[in-house]
C-alpha cells in the first residue's frame, strides 16, 4: 500500500455494522410505538419464510481489557447470573407476546462482555428459555463468543446439545509485551485446548480474533501471531485494527500513552503482512477484515451471494428482523433501529415496569433504506449499482464526482451503472462507504466519533 494513499484516506469513520449509524439517527422522532409497529410488519412478512435472529448481550467480565470497546460490567461475583438471565427472558417475553406469531429462530449469537462468564448451567436455561416461546428454523445457525482462558469443555458441550456448531475465540495477540498492555493474558496453549476441545465436541467452525494496531506491537508480532494461529487452522479469522476511541469508552482504552500505537504506516505493514500469510495458509479475504477456509460456510455465503452484514457483524444470512436481547443491545425491524438501556440497572427497572427497555431508536427514511443497501453491497460484494431506478438518487452524480480521485488512485471502477471496489482498494471500503454516506456528508461531526479506517 502507498504510504501517501494512507495519510491521504486514513481519517475516522464508521464501520458501517448499520445504516443510518447510530451517532446519525434521528431520536426526536422515535417513538416506541412506532417501532413495535415497523417490528410487527416486517415480522410478519418474513418470519415464516426466513426467520429471525436473535443477539444476546452477556456483559460480565472478570477482568478489564484495555483495547475493549464493548459495553461491559466488570465483577468476579457470579450471583450476577442468575438475576441476569432471568431478566432477558422477561425482555423476550415481552417480545412474544407482541410478535403475531411463534418467532422462527435462524440466527442466534452470544456476545459481550464474556458469555462463557456465565455457568453452562444458565447457558442452558437460557437457551431453553429462549425456545419455550419459540422454535427453530430449518436452517439455523447457532454462534458464542468465547474466552480461552475460561471456556470450559462443559460450556461447549452444553451449548453444542442446544444447537450450536459455531464459536469465536478472543485472541488478539500473543506477544507478553502487547498482553500486558491490553490487560489481557493468555498463553497459547489456553487458545488450542479451548479450539481442540470445540472441535472434539463437534463444533463446524471455529473463528479466531486477532487485531492489529495494538499498543506496542510491532510487525514482527504480528508475524508471530499468525504463524501460531495456522498451527491451529481456524475456519475463520477475524483481523482487524483495533479501533481506539477512549474519547467514547473513558479510561478503559487509556492505559498506556498515543506514543505508545503504532503509526497509520506500520498499521498498514500489519495489515498487508497478516493479509499475505493468511492467504499463503489458504485462507480468503472476505468483505473487510474476515478470512475464511473455503471449506467455512462464511466463504459459501461469498459464493452465493448471501453474505449479510448486520449488528453481529458478517452472516451467512439475512432476516428482516434481529432482536437484541440485553443490556445495550440493538435491534433492527429493517425499517427501524432501537437500542436498550445501557446501564445494567435502568434495564432492569425498566422490564420490572413490564416495559420493553428501549431508551433510543430511528425509522428509516426511504433514503435511508435505499442507501443502506448500497453499503450492504458495498461491505459484502464490494460492489453495488443503480441499474434498478429504485437505486437512484438525486445526490448520486456527486457522489460519483467525490469517488473521482478514488478512481484515479486505482481503488474503484466507476461503470455506467455501477461502481467496483478493485482488489487495491478493499483497505479503503469504509472511505468508499462514507461517500454514500448521505447523513455524513450534510452534516460532518463537530467532535471525533469514529476510529480510523486504516
Amino acid at each position: 500500500m502507498n504510504v501517501n494513499l494512507i495519510q491521504k484516506y486514513n481519517v475516522a469513520g464508521p464501520r458501517y455494522t448499520s445504516y443510518p449509524t447510530v451517532p446519525y439517527w434521528n431520536t426526536d422522532l422515535f417513538s416506541v410505538q412506532t417501532y413495535k409497529d415497523s417490528l410487527k410488519r416486517s415480522f410478519s412478512e418474513s418470519n415464516e419464510k426466513e426467520g429471525i435472529s436473535l443477539y444476546i448481550h452477556l456483559p460480565f467480565c472478570e477482568s478489564l481489557c484495555t483495547f475493549c470497546g464493548c459495553n461491559k460490567r466488570i465483577t468476579k461475583r457470579h450471583e450476577v447470573e442468575s438475576p441476569y438471565i432471568t431478566a432477558v427472558l422477561k425482555e423476550w417475553e415481552l417480545y412474544t407476546n407482541l410478535l403475531p406469531g411463534t418467532p422462527y429462530i435462524r440466527e442466534i449469537h452470544l456476545g459481550g462482555g464474556t458469555p462463557t462468564f456465565f455457568s453452562p448451567e444458565n447457558l442452558r436455561m437460557l437457551i431453553e428459555g429462549i425456545f419455550e416461546k419459540s422454535l427453530r428454523a430449518e436452517d439455523f445457525d447457532f454462534s458464542f463468543e468465547g474466552h480461552p482462558n475460561n471456556t470450559k469443555i462443559e460450556h461447549l458441550e452444553t451449548l453444542y446439545d442446544l444447537g450450536f456448531r459455531r464459536v469465536s475465540y478472543g485472541v488478539q495477540d500473543y506477544n507478553l509485551e502487547v498482553q500486558l498492555a491490553i490487560h489481557r493474558f493468555q498463553p497459547f496453549v489456553n487458545v488450542k485446548n479451548a479450539t481442540e476441545n470445540a472441535r472434539k465436541t463437534g463444533y463446524t467452525s471455529v473463528g479466531h480474533d486477532i487485531i492489529f494496531g495494538l499498543p506496542f506491537q510491532t510487525v514482527e508480532h504480528i508475524k508471530t501471531t499468525i504463524e501460531k494461529t495456522k498451527e491451529l487452522m481456524p475456519d475463520r479469522i477475524a483481523f482487524y485494527s483495533y479501533a481506539h476511541v477512549p474519547w467514547i469508552k473513558g479510561n478503559g482504552q487509556r492505559g498506556f500513552e498515543e506514543k505508545d500505537l503504532p503509526t497509520a504506516a506500520v498499521k498498514t505493514e500489519m495489515y498487508e503482512t497478516g493479509k499475505q500469510l493468511l492467504a499463503e495458509a489458504g485462507y480468503v479475504e472476505i468483505g473487510m477484515d474476515h478470512f475464511a477456509l473455503k471449506t467455512d460456510s462464511l466463504y459459501k455465503a461469498v459464493e452465493d451471494k448471501k453474505l449479510h452484514r448486520n449488528f453481529m457483524g458478517y452472516t451467512t444470512s439475512k432476516t428482516k428482523v434481529m432482536i437484541g436481547l440485553g443490556v445495550s443491545a440493538i435491534s433492527d425491524s429493517w425499517t427501524g433501529f432501537a437500542q436498550n438501556e445501557k446501564k445494567i440497572e435502568d434495564y432492569y427497572d425498566r422490564l420490572d415496569q413490564n416495559e420493553l427497555p428501549l431508551y433510543r431508536g430511528h425509522i428509516l427514511t426511504g433514503e435511508d433504506e435505499m442507501i443502506r443497501q448500497h453499503i450492504l453491497n458495498l461491505m459484502c460484494r464490494l460492489e453495488t449499482s443503480w441499474e434498478d431506478p429504485q437505486m437512484f438518487f438525486p445526490e448520486l452524480f456527486g457522489v460519483l464526482e467525490n469517488l473521482r480521485e478514488m478512481e484515479n488512485d486505482g481503488l474503484l471502477k466507476i461503470k455506467e451503472q455501477s461502481i467496483e471496489i478493485t482488489e487495491k482498494g478493499r483497505p479503503y471500503v469504509r472511505n468508499v462507504c462514507m461517500a454514500f454516506d448521505m447523513l455524513l456528508q450534510r452534516k460532518a461531526p463537530e467532535t471525533q466519533l469514529f476510529s480510523m479506517t486504516i
